[in-house]
């Protein structure tokens, strides 16, 4: 089985011939990207394709990327092809968590993110330091809306840094530029 995918019935040659599918749907389709993305928490009613301009302004700018929601699910997407969507997965989570109002909610939320994304084996652990998993244990103590921002920070930076070049040098994202 593939790391972070134990919970599904899948080999990882079976994942990576349906992300191949779905990245070539994609390639023939462009506007279905949104639809592509496996879960995606808020599904907007209708998202247009990015003009090409402002689809050549991600390359500079990972924020301006994962707040557009066409440049979210190609991202994504990309990220799910590579096997390495745990670091999207974990921001997007990261979002949702801060949109919770309840404590009660927020205590759920928080425990499932941590058991998802960064204790040690965690099915989609995602790579930060000891430090920074340090932190975010102790903000678990009293869950609030910035228990994760030291850790989405982190993983920003890093998909700012590694997963972002590899993105805008896609065949993918060449096809968004057209």
């Amino acid at each position: 089985m593939c790391k972070g995918l134990a919970a599904l019935p899948h080999t990882c040659l079976e994942r990576a011939k349906e992300i191949k599918t779905k990245l070539g749907t994609l390639l023939q389709k462009p506007d279905s990207a949104i639809d592509l993305i496996i879960p995606y928490p808020e599904k907007p009613a209708k998202v247009q394709k990015p003009s090409p301009e402002e689809t050549w302004q991600w390359r500079n700018s990972l924020e301006k990327l994962l707040q557009n929601p066409y440049g979210l699910a190609s991202f994504r997407t990309f990220l799910q092809s590579e096997f390495s969507e745990e670091n999207i997965e974990f921001w997007i989570a990261c979002e949702d968590y801060k949109k919770t109002k309840l404590p009660t909610k927020m205590a759920e939320k928080a425990k499932k993110i941590y058991e998802e994304f960064i204790q040690s084996e965690a099915p989609k652990e995602v790579n930060i330091d000891h430090f920074t998993k340090s932190v975010t244990m102790k903000n678990l103590v009293e869950p609030s809306v910035s228990t994760f921002d030291l850790a989405q920070k982190r993983i920003f930076m890093l998909m700012e840094k590694d997963s972002l070049p590899r993105f805008v040098r896609s065949n993918l994202y060449e096809e968004l530029l057209k």
